[in-house]
């Protein structure tokens, strides 16, 4: 099932890594489920609206996730503290709102940590992490100096990194520092705890990783020579996508894009850091827009259109040659949709990466080679019936499934207007797939329509804040999800292993 961290139930105004993530993956195993499918865990921007995919670091953790009633069973916070929480009854999140609270909380439960004599379990954190978490929490507390100003924008020696103005800084900021290394360590360390009550049940974690960097972000301060970057550390081309089934117009994403040939010049150094630390916390990683590993959408600045972009060539054989050098077992999931062209495919399947299926693509056209249809379907795939890019199956339905669209879905299910009834049949659509793995998306089981949609791509507004309220939560058709899986052979109990997703 996929269902990311922010939108489990929380009397905190978001998802969190307490209670309830704890009772899903129980109810997931319950279900006869494998995989609890997750999206990135890193700290949005402040600017990004909430996008888990636009990020301060891609390598630290959010601590808007971080669990409050944990840090006060801790003696960390005080049952009076977490009194003032969000509104309890929101369905969705309040980022502003959720941000200032537990922020301030946080920094209360960090000080008090700080002020703790035993530290060997955060001393050992930190010597693992250091060769991130120093720039984050540098980065971090800069940002928080200067919250006006993008880091382009900092004083010259602390924007160009000079050793001098970093090592005065450090001095200065230690306190700030010290804090932000303090919440990655709570984070971490729930996150652990909570992905090893799931792997000893034998319920695997399926992550993902963004593959751009935002530029306001402690990745592009820390290395802005593997970005192509001008000599005021403003970008030269940014990324994006022309345009595809979600926007006419193309999607501008505006971020930085990599410079190649000095990242293969390093060997993949930053590349090989990357995965292996996401590894460290995911079982399998889903390589969102995989493409762009092998080609690339390249929309030179000015712009204020993707339209005007062109396709770039990345050195797809010498990343893949390292990465595999570093990681011979590499469970990764390739996000295969939009314009794939043969290339894509061939490293794609060279690598016997997993690529993606979307049902609802299925019918948006009558092309018999549509490898969205199910009797394309490729065995060596993941079959979702909507992704969190998608709407869900009920918005759908009500919105998306035309005269056209029904008859072209009525050929592989018989058609009802009755929702109630004809979400199971979409569901069994997907779980029959010739696909190894097929994913179900928590807003289906229970039905939901379009208003509990994660993201609307090629927009900002009211995207990543669908929060699931504890009557759903209590309500979702589990029974539905182990019928479904144990007709069609994917309950666990036909397997007696939770088996990973394939890779050489």
């Amino acid at each position: 099932m996929l269902l990311p961290i922010f939108s489990l139930p929380s009397r905190f105004g978001i998802g969190d890594l307490g209670a309830y993530a704890y009772r899903f993956a129980d109810s997931l195993l319950d279900a006869g489920q494998t995989y609890w499918q997750v999206l990135p865990l890193n700290p949005p921007n402040a600017r990004a609206f909430g996008s888990p995919y636009d990020c301060y670091s891609n390598f630290a953790g959010n601590p808007l996730l971080i669990d409050l009633a944990a840090l006060a069973e801790e003696g960390l916070l005080t049952k009076e503290e977490l009194e003032n929480a969000p509104d309890p009854s929101a369905v969705r999140i309040d980022y502003g709102q959720v941000t200032r609270f537990k922020m301030d909380l946080l920094a209360v439960a960090s000080a008090r940590f700080a002020r703790r004599d035993e530290q060997a379990e955060f001393e050992e954190f930190y010597r693992q992490q250091q060769y991130w978490l120093d720039d984050y929490a540098l980065f971090m507390a800069l940002t928080a100096e200067y919250p006006e100003l993008s880091w382009t924008k900092w004083p010259a020696g602390l924007r160009d990194r000079e050793p001098a103005a970093l090592a005065d800084a450090r001095r200065s900021l230690a306190a700030a520092i010290e804090h932000w290394q303090i919440l990655q360590y709570f984070f971490f360390r729930q996150w652990r705890r909570l992905k090893s009550y799931c792997n000893e049940k034998g319920l695997l974690i399926f992550g993902d990783m963004p593959i751009y960097s935002n530029l306001e972000s402690a990745d592009v301060w820390a290395n802005s020579e593997i970005y192509q970057l001008d000599q005021d550390m403003r970008p030269t081309a940014v990324s994006g996508v022309p345009p595809d089934y979600f926007s006419p117009e193309g999607q501008l994403w505006g971020n930085p894009l990599y410079d190649w040939h000095e990242l293969e010049r390093q060997g993949f150094r930053w590349w090989v850091e990357r995965i292996g630390a996401l590894f460290e916390i995911f079982d399998i990683v889903r390589i969102d827009h995989f493409r762009g590993l092998v080609q690339y959408w390249e929309v030179p600045v000015p712009c204020d259109s993707a339209m005007h972009g062109s396709w770039r060539q990345a050195p797809n054989q010498a990343l893949f040659a390292a990465l595999k050098s570093a990681f011979p077992r590499f469970p990764v999931v390739a996000e295969d949709l939009g314009t794939i062209t043969h290339d894509v495919a061939q490293a794609r399947d060279q690598y016997q990466l997993p690529g993606m299926l979307v049902m609802q693509f299925a019918f948006v056209d009558d092309r018999s080679d549509n490898p969205h249809l199910p009797q394309n379907h490729r065995e060596n795939s993941v079959i979702y019936f909507g992704t969190h890019d998608n709407n869900t199956a009920c918005g759908w339905l009500e919105e998306e499934c035309g005269d056209a669209v029904r008859e072209r879905l009525s050929r592989h299910v018989e058609f009802t207007e009755d929702k109630a009834e004809m979400v199971p049949r979409l569901l069994e659509l997907v779980m029959s797939s010739r696909a190894r793995t097929a994913i179900v998306c928590a807003q289906d089981l229970l039905a939901l329509p379009s208003r509990a949609r994660i993201n609307v791509p090629g927009t900002t507004a009211d995207n990543w804040s669908w929060l699931m309220s504890e009557t759903e939560f209590e309500t979702i058709d589990w029974e539905l999800l182990a019928a479904l899986s144990r007709r069609s052979g994917r309950h666990r109990a036909a397997r007696n292993i939770a088996e990973p997703i394939p890779s050489n």
